[in-house]
This record gives structure tokens, C-alpha cells and sequence, in this order.
């Protein structure tokens, strides 16, 4: 049986096989993981949302409780009030003595100020020389009428919670009342405290879920939902809950859709009758979520199989088309095209195989090519040959030779008095010697400087009365060191251009100073100027990369040495007026 699965899996094709290793391997265990997590992640969500309705309740619970013990408290402390019994069962014979009375009892307005619990305390008595203040009221028949009023004076002192209105807006709050019995007066009354009714909602408002408070007729007294106040259960469409107990978790259908809910019958304490705290969530809100996720895992998964086929397809061709190319490369080989090179990525066993078949094609061309290689080296050698004698026979001439040579005419012409020719053919040979001593280091201002007076005595000498110059430098510029040849370049270019068409000569100045952190030096001239056509055509050659002759040369090499140097920022800056003359300057970073 064995032998038979071996060999009917060797006669399968390869994709075949892949179909079936992917099928059994990752399809099955992947469908049975989906399904158990998308089982448990409902379960989770939904208990979580169990677990957190509980405890919104016990909260709210919690919350309520702590407000209303406050209304409690101030009708518990009311109804033992000699001074309250006092004001409400006086016979008062004018409206002045109503009135000082009210203003000798403020106790209902300080319970207000202070409590933010109660929104208001009024006391319904029978007493026909009082005034109506909204504190102290009359019980005429309307008020007495009223089922709250009834039951409140069927009681024996034992207060009660309901949602009436108010007798001097209409508003409804959610009251607590009870019986005032005034022993001393053999008198009744019946005492009204209004909870605050923004207070109770903005404890709702901090839940999550939909809470309501509702009181014994289903009026809804506290809500966090918009809208619903006052009003009841079967008017915001809950009616189906106002025949439900108190009692844990449970699940209710409403117009439709299922929902999860929660009530507590909440008897506050020293109240004869009880709330309601009612909690709940639509089922789908919660499993909404987990239903998003398991659609996107589906849509996945789906994509994923579909995907996976594709690549079981894609590699399977992979593997026969490498092994195909490499027959067909094996073939040109043989047929003696050694310049054909086998691509084949990859560190498998065919890769492995192609770089081995590659590196032996390689040795066989290599040991071709290698006569054509040694006659080429021959070739380059000579070339290279012939280039190094040219150069030892245009560098024959011995630099140490002409020194000499300029210090004999010195000498000759210093002997015969002729002391001006003798100080220029010094200044000659010193100027030689520096930009021969000239290497790719930097050099101090103060040398470059010396460069530069050598040069201008020299065409001073030359030019007599034509050529009047000037040199500022700043004194706190001249240890700065600067790359060699930068300025003398441009003072020659100076006096080039600046006695060019003059007969009556031209000025040259050199200025130097320390700025902001920078190097300033600037070359200017009288000269006859630059055309604008001109200018830009010499700007432009600055900025060109490209390498060709030039008589602005000079100029182009100190450009680009600056921008080498210190960055593509820093260059030479041309600046000309036809007539006027010329100025070129740079600046760079001052370091001593």
C-alpha cells in the first residue's frame, strides 16, 4: 500500500503536488483556527460588554444613592424645625409680618445655595394668612387633589419619591416628599424637595451604554440618551421593559433588533417606594466590531488562497523554466559561443549548478583572451614610455639655473647703478620661486599678500605713471590661512583689463577685511568695464562643469578651487559697469 501512494505521488506532476502539500498542509489548519477564533472573539466582546453594564449600575447606583441621601437628609432635619413649625402656623395680621418672617427663615434658600443636589424646597400648608412665596404655598384644592399630595398625607411620616411637576414653571423633577406633622400647632404639612435634574443626567452622561433612572409609572426621571426626559418608557419605544422585574442580564427584542439589558429595582434608602436603574445595548453594536474583523479575515483568507494558488502556479513554472534555460545555454556553449553568460538567480541546487557552469565558461574565455591582453599591456606600456620622456624633456630646464641667471642680471644692473631694474628682477625671482614652491597645502594671507606687491612692483616698473594701486588689509587678516594663487590671478586680471584702451592709466585696488565670520577681498579696477553681454557670458563660463580652453581660465580655476574647498556656496562674484570698471570678490569662512 505503501509503495503504491510512493509511486502514484511520483507520477503526479510537480504543480500537482504543490496544490496538494499547500491543501493539507495550510488550507485545513488555517479554516479550523478561523472558526474557533471568531467563536471566541464574540464570546469576548460580548462578556466584556456583560461585565461593563454590570458595573455602569452599580456605578450610577452608587452615584444616585449619594445624591439623593442629600434631599433625605435636608426633609429629615425640616421636619424637626421648631423655627419651621413657627413660620409655617403663624396667624399674621399684615403683609409686613409675612414678609419679615420669610426673610427671619432662609433656611429653604440656604439649603439650596449650599446643596447643588436640590433645585428647590417648598412647603404646602394650611394656613390662610401666609403668602405665596414659592417657598411657603397654599394646599388649595387643586393641589390637593393631586394622588402625590393624597398619598403623602395617608402616610405616617415616611417620605416618598415621585416625578411631579413644579407649581411655579411646570417643569417635572423627581421630588421627595413627605408629611410634616407640627405637634406643637396640631398642624399638617407637606414638604417638597426637587432633586436637581441636570445633576441626575450628568451622572448618566459619564456611561458608555444607555441608562436610565425611571421611577414606579415608568417615567423616565434621568436619562443619558438626548431627548427622552420625562418622558415614558412606552414613548421612547422601551415599553416592553415596564413589565420586566428587577434582575440580572437578559435579552429583550425591540422593534426588531435584539438587545442586552439590565435592571435593578433600587429602593433608596428611607424612601417608601423604589427606582428602577435601567442599562442597555444593542447587541449589534457590540458584535459589530467583531463582525468587521471577521470579514476582513474572511475577505484574507480568501485573497490569501487565491494568492497562493497563483505563487504554486508561478513556481512551478519558476523551477522548469530555470532548469530549461539552462539546457538551452549548455547548447550555445557547445556550439562555441563562450560570451553568452547563464543568468540564474537563486542559492538553491540549479543556482549553485549555473555559477559552476558560468565559472568554467569564464576560465575558458579568460585563457583565450590572454594573448590579446599581454599585446595591449605591451602597447600601453609604450605609450606611457614616450608620454614620461616628453615630459622629462620639457621639464629639462633647470629651475635653479634660471634663479641664478636672473640673479646675475640683478647683480649686473645693481653694480651699474641701475637700482630699479635690480629691485624688479629681484621681485621676479622671488614671485618665480614662490608659485614654484606652490604645493596643494594652504598658505597665510600674509604670504599670498607678498605674491601680490611682487607682482604689482613688477608691473608698477613696467608701466610707470599708468598703473597706481592700492592694498587695505585688515590687520586681523593676516594669519588667516587661504589657498595659494587666489588673488594674485585676479590682480593681474585687474591690470590686464584695467590699463586695456586707457592711455592715462588706471587704478588697482585690493581690499581686504573681517566681516560676520567671513574673509572678504575684493579686486577692483577704473578700467573701461565689461559689456552686460560679456559679463553674462563670463558668469556663465565660471558655473560650466565642463573642461575646455580659455583666456578667462585664471579666473574658472580660483572659481572652482573656492567651491572645492569650501562648498558650492562660495565662488567668485563678478560685478561690472561699461565705463566705470570692474570688481571681483569672494568671501570665505575667516579661521585663523
Amino acid at each position: 500500500m505503501y509503495t503504491r501512494i510512493i509511486t502514484f505521488m511520483n507520477n503526479l506532476k510537480l504543480r500537482t503536488k504543490l496544490f496538494l502539500s499547500f491543501g493539507s498542509v495550510v488550507l485545513i489548519p488555517v479554516l479550523i483556527v478561523g472558526v474557533f477564533l471568531t467563536s471566541e472573539l464574540r464570546n469576548m466582546a460580548m462578556n466584556n460588554a456583560l461585565k461593563q453594564i454590570t458595573a455602569n449600575v452599580d456605578r450610577v447606583k452608587k452615584r444616585t444613592s449619594e445624591m439623593l441621601n442629600v434631599p433625605v437628609d435636608i426633609v429629615y432635619r425640616l421636619s424637626n424645625d421648631s423655627r419651621l413649625e413657627e413660620a409655617a402656623n403663624h396667624r399674621y395680621e399684615s403683609v409686613y409680618d409675612v414678609v419679615q418672617a420669610y426673610w427671619d427663615y432662609p433656611d429653604f434658600r440656604d439649603f439650596v445655595r449650599l446643596y447643588k443636589e436640590v433645585s428647590s424646597i417648598r412647603l404646602y400648608i394650611d394656613n390662610p394668612t401666609v403668602l405665596n412665596n414659592w417657598e411657603f404655598l397654599q394646599a388649595d384644592e387643586a393641589v390637593t387633589r393631586e394622588p402625590w399630595y393624597q398619598l403623602a398625607l395617608a402616610q405616617k411620616g415616611l417620605a416618598f419619591w415621585s416625578y411631579i411637576p413644579d407649581s411655579r414653571n411646570g417643569q417635572y423633577y423627581l421630588s421627595l416628599i413627605r408629611k410634616v406633622d407640627f405637634l406643637k400647632q396640631r398642624t399638617t404639612g407637606v414638604l417638597v424637595v426637587n432633586v436637581n435634574s441636570d445633576q441626575l443626567s450628568s451622572i448618566l452622561k459619564q456611561e458608555t451604554f444607555e441608562t436610565f433612572i425611571v421611577d414606579e409609572n415608568d417615567n423616565v426621571v434621568a436619562s443619558n440618551r438626548a431627548g427622552t426626559l420625562g418622558k415614558s418608557l412606552q414613548e421612547i419605544n422601551l415599553k416592553p421593559l415596564s413589565t420586566l422585574a428587577g434582575h440580572g442580564p437578559a435579552d429583550i427584542t425591540i422593534e426588531g433588533q435584539s438587545f442586552k439589558m439590565l435592571i435593578d429595582d433600587w429602593h433608596p434608602e428611607g424612601s417608601l417606594n423604589s427606582l428602577r436603574i435601567i442599562s442597555i445595548f444593542s447587541v449589534e453594536s457590540i458584535v459589530s466590531e467583531p463582525n468587521r474583523i471577521i470579514s476582513l479575515a474572511t475577505s484574507v483568507i480568501i485573497s490569501s488562497l487565491f494568492l497562493a494558488i497563483i505563487l504554486i502556479y508561478y513556481f512551478s513554472r519558476l523551477l522548469t523554466g530555470r532548469m530549461l534555460h539552462l539546457s538551452k545555454h549548455i547548447s550555445k556553449v557547445a556550439s562555441g559561443n563562450l560570451e553568452a553568460r547563464l543568468v540564474i538567480d537563486g542559492k538553491d541546487e540549479i543556482g549553485q549548478l549555473a555559477r559552476q557552469f558560468n565559472h568554467m565558461v569564464r576560465n575558458v574565455n579568460d585563457l583565450m583572451s590572454e594573448v590579446q591582453e599581454s599585446n595591449q599591456q605591451k602597447n600601453a606600456i609604450l605609450l606611457k614610455q614616450n608620454e614620461i620622456k616628453f615630459k622629462m624633456m620639457a621639464s629639462q630646464i633647470n629651475p635653479h639655473f634660471l634663479f641664478n641667471a636672473l640673479e646675475s642680471i640683478r647683480m649686473k644692473a645693481h653694480t651699474r647703478g641701475q637700482t630699479d631694474i635690480a629691485q624688479v628682477v629681484r621681485l621676479l625671482g622671488k614671485m618665480m620661486r614662490k608659485n614654484l614652491e606652490v604645493g596643494g597645502g594652504r598658505i597665510t594671507l600674509q604670504s599670498e599678500l607678498e605674491t601680490v606687491n611682487c607682482y604689482l612692483v613688477i608691473q608698477k616698473f613696467r608701466y610707470n605713471d599708468r598703473l597706481a594701486y592700492e592694498l587695505y588689509v585688515d590687520p586681523a587678516a593676516n594669519t588667516v590661512r587661504i589657498p595659494p594663487l587666489i588673488i594674485q590671478p585676479l590682480v593681474e586680471n585687474c591690470v590686464i583689463h584695467g590699463l586695456e584702451n586707457r592711455m592715462d592709466g588706471g587704478m588697482v585696488r585690493v581690499d581686504i577685511r573681517v566681516e560676520e565670520a567671513l574673509l572678504k577681498v575684493q579686486v577692483s579696477d577704473n578700467g573701461t568695464g565689461i559689456s552686460p553681454a560679456r559679463l553674462a557670458e563670463l558668469r556663465q563660463m565660471l558655473d560650466n562643469n565642463d573642461d575646455y580652453e580659455t583666456h578667462s581660465i585664471g579666473m574658472r580655476n580660483i572659481h572652482l578651487r573656492l567651491k572645492l574647498t569650501y562648498g558650492p556656496e562660495y565662488g567668485l562674484v563678478l560685478a561690472s559697469q561699461s565705463g566705470y570698471g570692474t570688481q571681483i570678490s569672494f568671501a570665505i569662512p575667516f579661521k585663523e
